[in-house]
């Protein structure tokens, strides 16, 4: 077994081991997401915390780790006699992006239940993570389907398994804890805001600071053992206290004071729920344990709001989790000073919160300054100069415009690829999956997950006679089993292809083609899309964004970008084309849908609009479901979008149209290309 590495020897990152330290006091905070950039210890922090957690007692035998106090009356190596408990440390499972529900939750041998009536139950990653850590990487690239099983075992603390009526159910209470990279997408609302707390880590800029941690590391690679044994002092001392925090725990008084400074910061930050006032109070509490102190102080307060609140105010999808401090001292100088007396400045400044009580430093605010654009900053973005006559080959490029803010976003119509896919899970076009409505029986061709019931009595009725069955039960073998096919939702890759040349920055249409993007966007981040984005104007076009599911990525990229130029429309669809011929190497899976956003235009070059309708027919000889969003204005149109939505062999809607409430027509779907043929 290899030696982790030391949680002592960790360089800086104060917030990351707190969070950490604090879940340790108090298992009942509910856990730690980590949120930063690739290379910054997470997942050294995590691992390193499992040898400072305290022993757990269990019973002798028992797969799912009953605790011999209060043994589980329905554990199914039960029922368990009195007997003396054994220690043994406790666990930290690590759950793979790409597990499987049986892998998580386990698996029923669904042959000897039919054919023996016995409940042969091999266990899963919760079994083994009851009472322990359960810790994900990359927590936000995990599935939905195992997303739903880790939040119905989070909130019942416990696990069921169910397969055509045969069900075994057993406790599964544990720690978890998740990282991630904000760069590949955010998490679910759902899950998130189970994680009792969230931290922010960054690499330190400082070079004796990196100085270290190279050395460290390097000591460590050469020696683990050795590099271990230098730390364990200072590892011994820390888990002695952590121990004595745990013992001071249920000694410690929560005023009425401090309560209601609680709920006077979750109510001034708009949380939802009751569950971040929970989360609050015990954070507050372990706070004070760690300290050494008895008594909850308004620096406990203030160090827990910053790490339990983060993740759960009220946000637009976009926007990066963070606290306005500010607003923060103000609410608590509101609430207090405290009635309880705990106080003792009855007029604390706005430094009274300090750096945290108990350790630690306050969780950096990442990207803090960067809003999602809204229609409100139009006012504050100059506007775009009037557009002379479009660009033709005789006249020379429009000069660049500053980028544009976008109008307020809305809720879009149902954009959906035609067909049945295969893809990862989402909530977009329809997909065969492992969960959704059953809709017919096939042999399985590996292990059995999803029993077709019907299916398998009928194709074991015909051979009872021959196969001497005598009694009630009924006769089954391998060949009779049959697996259900089931249909739900794919996710998809979206690639927008976005006009950004000079004749759509005319009458300030920038503003409502970014709006209409955003809401796209919008769209995607709930439907669990890749995303990517091309854009084209002057001579080129480029990818401003490769396939990613990073979704608020791509809406940075569109804020800042600027219109003028040509409109080498052609160039856009060519250069959409690659990034899908690449996609479809990487993950031929996941169906794309072309998104161009255009009024139809194409300058530049020779026979621009020729050019431009042999690359729209490229991509419908290869099959691509493709939307054209029209984006031209005024009285006169010239139709050109629709023209090109038919070389694409898709569907062209306009912005208002593209709008959810619209009475312009029903739901959309996507024609793919060469249907109509």
């Amino acid at each position: 077994m290899s030696t982790p590495y030391p949680f002592t020897a960790i360089v800086g990152q104060d917030d990351l081991r707190l969070g950490l330290l604090l879940n340790a006091v108090s298992p009942a905070v509910g856990g730690v997401l980590v949120r930063g950039e690739k290379g910054t210890a997470k997942s050294t922090a995590v691992r390193a915390l499992a040898a400072l957690m305290p022993e757990v007692p269990v019973v002798p035998g028992c797969r799912f780790s009953c605790d011999p106090g209060s043994p589980d009356p329905a554990c199914p190596d039960g029922p368990h006699a009195e007997a003396a408990g054994v220690s043994r440390a406790a666990r930290t499972v690590e759950l793979p992006v790409g597990a499987s529900e049986d892998r998580l939750v386990g698996a029923l041998d669904i042959e000897r239940a039919l054919s023996e009536g016995v409940k042969a139950f091999e266990p899963g990653l919760l079994a083994d993570a009851h009472r322990g850590i359960l810790y994900v990487d990359e927590v936000n690239l995990l599935h939905d389907h195992l997303v739903d099983l880790l939040l119905d075992a989070a909130a019942m603390g416990a696990s069921y398994v169910e397969r055509e009526g045969v069900s075994v159910r057993h406790a599964a209470r544990f720690l978890l804890v998740g990282t991630m990279n904000p760069e590949e997408g955010e998490l679910r609302p759902q899950l998130l805001d189970r994680f009792g707390l969230t931290v922010e880590v960054s690499a330190s800029r400082d070079t004796d600071e990196r100085v270290e941690v190279v050395r460290r590391r390097l000591a460590y690679d050469d020696d683990p053992a050795g590099f271990a044994a230098r730390w364990a002092e200072e590892e011994s001392a820390l888990r002695e206290r952590i121990a004595a925090a745990r013992v001071l725990l249920p000694r410690v008084v929560l005023g009425d004071g401090v309560l209601r400074q609680i709920a006077a910061t979750c109510a001034a930050f708009e949380v939802d729920g009751m569950r971040a006032d929970i989360v609050m109070a015990r954070t507050a509490t372990a706070l004070a344990a760690w300290a050494g102190r008895e008594e909850v102080t308004a620096d406990d307060v203030r160090q827990a709001a910053l790490l339990a609140l983060p993740h759960r105010r009220r946000r637009n999808p976009f926007d990066a989790p963070g606290l306005d401090e500010d607003k923060l001292d103000q609410t608590l100088d509101e609430a207090g000073p405290q009635e309880d007396g705990s106080d003792d400045d009855p007029d604390p400044g706005p430094d009274g919160g300090g750096d945290g009580g108990g350790g630690g430093g306050v969780p950096p605010q990442a990207d803090g300054d960067r809003t999602p654009p809204s229609a409100s900053q139009s006012d504050d973005t100059p506007s775009p100069a009037p557009e002379s006559a479009p660009d033709t080959p005789g006249r020379p490029a429009g000069g660049e415009q500053q980028p544009v803010a976008a109008a307020e976003p809305f809720r879009t119509k149902t954009l959906s690829v035609p067909g049945l896919g295969e893809g990862a899970a989402g909530r977009r076009s329809r997909a065969r999956t492992e969960h959704g409505r059953t809709t017919g029986a096939v042999r399985p061709q590996g292990a059995l997950t999803k029993l077709h019931l019907a299916a398998t009595v009928q194709a074991a009725a015909p051979h009872q006679r021959a196969r001497g069955r005598a009694g009630r039960g009924l006769v089954v073998r391998r060949d009779d089993l049959r697996q259900a096919t089931r249909e739900g939702r794919e996710g998809n890759l979206v690639l927008f292809v976005v006009d950004a040349s000079g004749s759509m920055a005319a009458r300030q249409r920038m503003s409502a083609v970014k709006g209409a993007v955003l809401s796209l966007l919008l769209d995607a981040y709930q439907r669990r899309d890749k995303v990517g984005l091309v854009t084209f104007r002057g001579k080129e076009a480029e990818v401003a964004l490769p396939p990613t599911s990073s979704v608020d990525a791509a809406a940075a990229r569109l804020e800042s970008l600027p219109t003028g130029g040509r409109t080498p429309l052609a160039a856009g669809l060519l250069k959409a084309h690659d990034v899908l011929r690449v996609e479809r190497l990487r993950d031929p899976s996941r169906r794309p849908l072309l998104v161009v956003v255009t009024d139809g235009r194409a300058t530049g070059g020779p026979e621009p609009v020729a050019l431009a309708g042999r690359a729209g027919r490229l991509h419908r000889s290869e099959g691509t479901a493709s939307v054209v969003v029209d984006c031209e204005s005024g009285y006169v149109r010239l139709g050109l979008a629709g023209e090109l939505a038919r070389e694409l062999g898709g569907t062209a809607v306009t912005l208002d149209e593209l709008r959810a409430d619209s009475i312009a027509g029903l739901v959309k779907d996507v024609t793919a290309a060469g249907r109509a043929a």
